[in-house]
Formats: structure tokens, sequence, C-alpha cells
């Protein structure tokens, strides 16, 4: 069957409708003036991210340990939960399956209230141990139906072969089931290190006093005024998270040419 060709104006307007508000935050990050109209070309406002703005680089280094360990909590959860889910039939695990898919689902407002409840019926203070508690919890059925989606494509037999040659289950699952899912488990960390690094509805009702994360941190900036500094620091963590994402594909890609080879 012959497949229809996408207008090049289509085509065009689309990405201009996705990444023209980018483009534009870009170029007056590098504008003199505070306003939207354009002076001359500046780092002013990058000095003024790097020189004078200690909150915010502190905001940044909370969100930044907040989505390291909780993504890194979250791959070992989602890891075991993907192969118990798998491998394992017991009771319960079509019911369990679909409690995990709940944190997908659940709006995040109704989530973040949740949360918040809950730490208040158990007298816990909010602060960066209830944020890391809550994206913990977002992020791991992220992690769990990419590895399940993983484990669809995978080869049993390998394993069969590992038992056959006397190798335990912990041996297995260390040296043959790991390292076939490391692709799927590198997607499932960076993954759950984005949604942590922008979540804000969640983090706003369980965060506590001294425990704002950067978007937290750009909410109470912007309350203010739109600040060109901000336009600054969201080039940077653009330009980071683009260098990421293509390490990981390169590496996903080299994880799995040594596999296959």
């Amino acid at each position: 069957m012959e497949r229809k060709r996408l207008s090049p104006v289509v085509f065009g307007l689309t990405m201009l409708f996705f990444y023209l508000p980018l483009v534009l935050m870009m170029l007056f990050s590098f504008n003199e003036a505070k306003t939207m109209i354009w002076q001359a070309f500046s780092f002013r406002w990058y000095e003024e991210l790097f020189m004078n703005s200690d909150m915010l680089w502190r905001a940044f280094g909370f969100s930044v340990l907040i989505a390291v360990a909780s993504s890194t909590l979250a791959c070992a959860l989602g890891t075991a939960g993907a192969v118990a889910l798998h491998w394992y039939d017991f009771r319960g695990r079509r019911y369990l399956k679909f409690v995990t898919y709940l944190p997908l689902i659940i709006p995040d407002i109704i989530m973040g209230v949740s949360l918040l409840i809950f730490f208040a019926a158990v007298h816990f203070n909010l602060g960066l141990q209830t944020i890391f508690i809550a994206h913990t919890t977002f992020s791991v059925p992220f992690v769990l139906f990419i590895l399940l989606a993983r484990l669809e494509e995978f080869d049993d037999s390998v394993i069969e072969a590992s038992r056959d040659l006397g190798a335990g289950e912990f041996y297995t699952l260390r040296r043959v089931i790991i390292p076939m899912l490391l692709p799927g488990i590198i997607s499932g960390f960076l993954m759950s290190m984005t949604l942590s690094l922008d979540d804000f509805v969640i983090t706003f009702f369980v965060s506590g006093p001294g425990s704002s994360t950067l978007p937290l941190h750009i909410y109470s900036m912007l309350r203010f005024g739109v600040s060109p500094v901000i336009n600054a620091l969201s080039v940077i963590m653009i330009a980071v998270t683009v260098l990421l994402t293509l390490m990981s594909k390169n590496m996903q890609k080299y994880m799995i040419g040594r596999q296959k080879a």
C-alpha cells in the first residue's frame, strides 16, 4: 500500500508550533535588555546566573540530588518488579500489575494531595525526604513497563542454558539477565531523571521549608516577573538534556551491539 506523504507546509507549521517558543527563549537569553525588545547581543544573564544566583543553584542542587537518588531506587525496584511479574507466577500477580499502572493514570494533583495526606497521617515531616519518596513512587511504573517491554523480546532459552550449566538464580540474574536488560535500565533511569527534574505539581504538595527544587524556585521567581536569568538557565538545561539523550542512545546502541556479537 502506497503511503500518503505529509504536506511540507503542515510539517513546517507543526515544527514551528512546537519549537518556536524554545528558539525565542534561547534568543532572548542573549539579549542585553530585560524586556522582550531586542537591544544587543550579550552574555549578561549568563554572568548573572553564575555569579549572583546562589538560591537558584541551591534549588538546582536539590533537584539533581533527588533526581539521581529517586531514579536509582526506582530502577532497582522497577527491575525487581519487572523480573517478578514476567517470570514468576503467584497469587495476585494480575492485580499487582494493574496497581502499578495507577500512578501513570492518576492526575498529578490527586497524587500530590494523597501523598500529603499520607505523610500527615504518619507524622512525617515534609522536606527532601518526602520529595524523594514521592518521586520514587511515580518513577517506578515508568521503569517497570520499559523493562517489561524489553523482557517480551527476551530469549528465555538463555536462562534455561544458564541453569543447565549449573548457575544459581542470583548468578543468572547478575550475569545474564541484568546485562541484557541494561539498555532498558538506562532508558528507565534517564526517563525517571527527566520526570523528577521536571515535576512541579506533586513536589509542590510534599515539599517543606528549605527544600525548594528548581521548578518550585522558578515558580516563586515568576510571581515577581519574568527574569532573563530563567531563559539562560533553561538553555543550559536543554543543552544538558540533549547531551544526556545522545549519550544514552549511543550507549544503548553499543550495549545492543555487544549483546548481538
